[in-house]
């Protein structure tokens, strides 16, 4: 049987999905370790961008830093804080994929920002809007694609990148490729490797369908405000 009969065969064996070693299992390990660290990454780094991005001051520092973080591996980092804080809680895995997140979130949105023409930015001021108003509602709705642009790449990157947690002993769909290779059986590494791609997979087409879901610019009440700013101009 070739590798991708036998991963079929093993990704079709009910026994491999269920309990705390199977597939089920290990991919909510996997969506768990995603989803605090995405939480926590754009709690850290759109604050950041957007206030940075309003006001034109700073971006170009933190931008840089962000990338500097980056350019260490996210598994010496991983082993880095492991050492540090132990493997006694997931803490040390978390805090290596929200570094690997933060700098496309950071760089997208401040970038985002920044490419906001001026003169609609200047026509929403003479509207008399307040600093939050054009922030809020002339900035952020045409920064938005390329915001959202860094939030699917981080994204995708995180749900790959988790895949590494395995490797210092914690959980996620990695432990599926480990343990084949533990067990030299090509099929559990092959069909662990296939778990991971078509979770990226899925997860791209979501944020995908989350941006046409959620851009602003796509909501009629939206449409009305930039036009009503650009009449002002002098």
């Amino acid at each position: 049987m070739n590798a991708a009969g036998g991963a079929w065969h093993w990704l079709t064996t009910r026994a491999h999905w269920s309990g705390t070693d199977g597939v089920t299992h290990r991919l909510g390990e996997h969506l768990y370790f995603t989803g605090v660290s995405l939480g926590l990454a754009l709690a850290i780094a759109l604050p950041v961008a957007l206030v940075l991005g309003h006001y034109g001051r700073g971006g170009a520092v933190a931008v840089t830093l962000a990338h500097a973080g980056r350019a260490v591996p996210t598994f010496a980092v991983l082993t880095l804080l492991l050492i540090a804080f132990g493997s006694g809680s997931d803490w040390p895995v978390i805090a290596a994929l929200v570094l690997f997140a933060v700098p496309p979130l950071l760089t997208n949105a401040y970038v985002g920002m920044r490419e906001v023409d001026p003169d609609v930015v200047e026509a929403a001021r003479a509207a008399g809007m307040t600093g939050g108003q054009v922030l809020l509602r002339v900035e952020l709705p045409l920064a938005f694609p390329l915001i959202w642009t860094g939030v699917r790449s981080a994204t995708v990157q995180v749900v790959a990148t988790a895949t590494l947690a395995a490797m210092a002993g914690f959980g996620g769909l990695g432990r599926v490729i480990t343990a084949g290779f533990a067990r030299q059986t090509t099929a559990q590494v092959v069909a662990g490797a296939v778990l991971v791609a078509v979770l990226a997979l899925l997860v791209e087409a979501a944020c995908l369908a989350l941006q046409r879901l959620l851009d602003p610019m796509r909501r009629p009440r939206r449409r009305s405000v930039l036009p009503a700013a650009r009449s002002v101009r002098p």
